[in-house]
């Protein structure tokens, strides 16, 4: 029983370290754009990749 005593304050510390880290990520904007990194990974680069002589 005497270790509740560490792990309950640790714990509540690691969940206050994981809010404050997602209320950061809420504060810096991280989150506004979600779709477009969806559109983002199906375009199609390749006009812009560099064109490489073929052997």
């Amino acid at each position: 029983m005497n270790v509740l005593v560490y792990l309950i304050p640790a714990s509540l510390i690691l969940g206050g370290l994981g809010l404050a880290a997602f209320l950061w990520s809420l504060r810096a904007n991280q989150y506004d754009d979600l779709e477009g990194d969806a559109w983002r990974i199906l375009m199609d680069d390749d006009d812009d990749a560099p064109k490489e002589p073929r052997p």
